[in-house]
């Protein structure tokens, strides 16, 4: 498995049935299948601090790479190819597939919006100042939505770049993941105040407690049971709630493991990167 220098952040299953997933202290991009053989390609870009990765239109993995500045494309065999933004250290981080076909992204120290389409082309749309928009998702509205982890807000923003915002209710949450749930609604973290999130797209708000505090959750997924899972980095336990609130705790082998990106596997397990050196595998029970 990965070292704990290579740091895995950001995970998604790919077009191929395997998992792909960033290793941000590394430079490179790994593979893993489901019987757990291991693959890794070097980025042109040794420094470039990839992060969050996700499944393109095009059927290739494009990912966000912080510290170089670039959003990233690999192919299954592994060809990579970077796109330089036009903006200087933009700090891009989330990433998603939007429903017009391009690839939308956050810029946490410019706080902007950032759309990608597949031959390089970028668009950039301004959102509040000193907001640091982290991560991204498409809602089933068509718009793209997104957590404001210094604003304190959820924001959305339609495929032609019109922007709403929506305030939490708890001050200083400090919203993180967020994902298109199974009941219609966003679902999100709030790694500050130790909640889960949920935003009806009518902007309606509702704000559900964890079990402990310093539970840090981080980066959320929709489960093949219907529930929402989260990694908990600060108390390094995998979370998962119901639709309804109701909260279960699974605690993760390897002390201070630093679980972030999480997502379903193939095999409808979930799997999750930990930042001090692993890919994690939990089958539901």
């Amino acid at each position: 498995m990965a070292s704990a220098s290579t740091g895995p952040y950001g995970i998604v299953k790919g077009a191929d049935g395997a998992l792909w997933f960033t290793e941000v202290h590394s430079g490179r991009v790994g593979r893993v299948d489901v019987q757990g053989r291991v693959t890794s390609f070097p980025l042109p870009t040794s420094e470039a601090g990839p992060s969050i990765i996700t499944a393109g239109p095009d059927g290739a993995l494009w990912f966000t790479e912080q510290k170089a500045n670039r959003v990233g494309r690999v192919t299954m065999s592994g060809e990579v190819t970077e796109f330089t933004l036009p903006t200087p250290q933009a700090g891009p981080f989330g990433i998603c597939a939007g429903p017009d076909g391009a690839l939308w992204f956050t810029e946490m120290t410019v706080h902007r919006i950032g759309r990608l389409t597949p031959d390089g082309g970028v668009t950039e749309f301004p959102l509040q100042a000193g907001c640091y928009p982290s991560f991204i998702t498409a809602g089933p509205d068509g718009a793209l939505w997104f957590t404001e982890n210094q604003g304190n807000r959820i924001g959305r923003i339609t495929v032609d770049g019109q922007v709403t915002g929506y305030d939490l209710p708890t001050a200083k949450a400090g919203p993180v993941g967020i994902t298109w749930g199974p009941d219609g609604a966003l679902w999100f973290v709030e790694i500050l105040a130790d909640q889960l999130g949920r935003i009806t797209t009518e902007g309606t708000i509702t704000e559900y407690p964890l079990l402990r505090s310093g539970a840090r959750p981080h980066a959320i997924v929709t489960g093949a049971d219907g529930a929402l899972w989260f990694t908990q980095w600060g108390s390094n336990h995998l979370g998962r709630m119901t639709t309804s609130g109701v909260v279960t705790e699974y605690a993760i082998p390897t002390r201070k493991a630093e679980p972030h990106g999480i997502t379903v596997g193939p095999d409808g397990a979930l799997w999750f990167a930990e930042e001090a050196g692993r890919i994690g595998r939990f089958s539901l029970p």
